[in-house]
């Protein structure tokens, strides 16, 4: 077990003895008092009682000693126990001297020899407490950084923890629910807003899956969602779910944000499908449909799974949106609804066509869809902006019921623009519709 012990230094015996018998009055038995002779003395009992494991809360040197003098004995002691609070006789000592081992040994006090012994019981005293306290408030300290350090891993975990949360249930989806943090999310908690709402689907998924293996699998997904990602963040929408390799986004900002994200995802594809075709894979195709309208987001589940969802028709017409790019052979669909949000005040303007109005699964009205092409390649975007005018004629002559009309003003379009599926798909149905209408012509009286 640790011991306390006080050092009293000084060449005179009669000096240490009288010391040690005052230190003992003044501090009783709570302290082991040693005596030296001589600075060498000193040093060689200070080094002892540090390797047997003890404490020194204070020693007393006088300055006048023939091996040493006191100023550098303490600040040699300060050197190997810098917690040593160290008191000097200075009978005999400069100014100089008292200077030093204030700046090198850090002196707690001088006391002028022959001393009074009350003034020398008081000086110990209050060196032992305040050496007590400094030792209390290291312990203290110490505590604190424990804890602290603690504190910071356990903060770290918290974050980490919020950080994969945020990866489960986008924090914009919680705000939108009024809550400061997932933590405080509760059952039915729901809201109800108008937003935007974006679907992408790889085309053909099934076919290219069924060629690679389910890792494979999960690296391509993977590797094409991290590309799709940061567009949709970067125009102010969030990721409400993944489901398989599609996406379902939010935009609650503005229309505009959602049709920027399908533009900017379309581009992202064009740089992937490079990086598909140098490591010798077959590029790929995405769908894109927006709708926006008012729905419904909340939690739904039981007391132990609860989810993150979305209610609403909106959201199923913009699914519907989607799938008919692939009827039409686009990359990208919008509705009415979202194309008179579109904001252009700032002179932002898009590529936009309408191509008609169509009836989609589970709704009694017609639809009217636009397609978005800035993203097409330049040549098959600049033909349809070029060919607008006469698609909008011809596109009115097909709702009209003149077909054949109809048919004549799209294959102009197609003729100027050999990759214009939409005009190619009107063409089949115009022939379609000649074939199943009796020809106004034929007089049946």
């Amino acid at each position: 077990m640790s011991k306390q012990v006080i050092i009293c230094v000084d060449d005179e015996t009669t000096v240490l003895k009288s010391l040690k018998a005052e230190l003992k009055d003044a501090l009783g038995n709570t302290y082991r008092i040693e005596i030296a002779e001589g600075g060498e003395d000193a040093l060689e009992l200070v080094a002892e009682l540090i390797e047997d494991g003890d404490e020194i809360p204070l020693i007393i040197s006088d300055y006048v000693m023939p091996d040493m003098k006191g100023d550098e004995l303490l600040r040699r002691v300060h050197e190997i126990s810098p917690k040593t609070l160290k008191v000097m006789l200075t009978g005999q000592a400069t100014i100089e001297a008292v200077g030093s081992a204030i700046k090198y040994a850090k002196l707690y006090r001088y006391i002028g020899k022959p001393w009074q012994t009350e003034d020398l019981k008081l000086t110990v005293t209050e060196a032992v407490h305040s050496y007590s306290l400094d030792k209390q408030l290291a312990a203290q300290n110490a505590e604190l950084r424990r804890v602290n350090c603690e504190l910071e891993l356990a903060l770290e975990k918290q974050s980490k923890f919020t950080n994969a949360a945020k990866r489960f249930v986008p924090n914009e989806f919680v705000s939108l629910l009024s809550r400061e943090s997932l933590v405080d999310v509760l059952l039915g908690d729901s809201v109800e807003k108008e937003m935007s709402v974006l679907f992408s689907d790889i085309r053909d998924f099934t076919n290219i899956s069924e060629s690679m293996t389910p890792q494979d699998n999960f690296k391509f997904i993977n590797s094409y969602l991290s590309r799709m990602e940061p567009t949709i963040i970067e125009n102010n929408g969030f990721i409400d779910k993944y489901i398989g390799d599609a996406i379902m986004a939010l935009f609650g900002h503005n229309a505009s944000d959602a049709v920027d994200a399908g533009i900017s995802m379309l581009r992202s594809l064009d740089d992937y499908n490079l990086h598909r075709l140098h490591d010798g894979f077959a590029p790929i195709k995405i769908g894109i449909g927006i709708n926006t309208g008012m729905l419904m987001l909340g939690t739904v589940g039981g007391t132990t799974r609860m989810d993150s969802t979305v209610i609403s028709d909106a959201v199923n017409l913009a699914s519907r949106v989607e799938s008919l790019t692939k009827i039409y052979g686009v990359s990208m669909l919008i509705t009415q609804n979202t194309f008179v949000q579109l904001n252009v005040s700032e002179g932002r303007e898009y590529a936009i066509r309408n191509i008609g109005r169509v009836r989609v699964k589970g709704k009694s009205d017609l639809v009217t869809i636009y397609e978005v092409f800035d993203a097409d390649p330049p040549e098959v975007k600049d033909g349809k902006l070029a060919t607008k005018t006469v698609f909008l004629e011809a596109l009115f002559n097909y709702e009209a019921g003149k077909h054949q009309e109809a048919a004549q003003l799209f294959a102009e379009c197609l003729d100027k623009n050999r990759l214009d599926r939409v005009a190619e798909n009107y063409i089949d149905r115009c022939q379609e519709m000649q074939s199943i209408l009796p020809d106004p012509k034929l007089d049946f009286d």
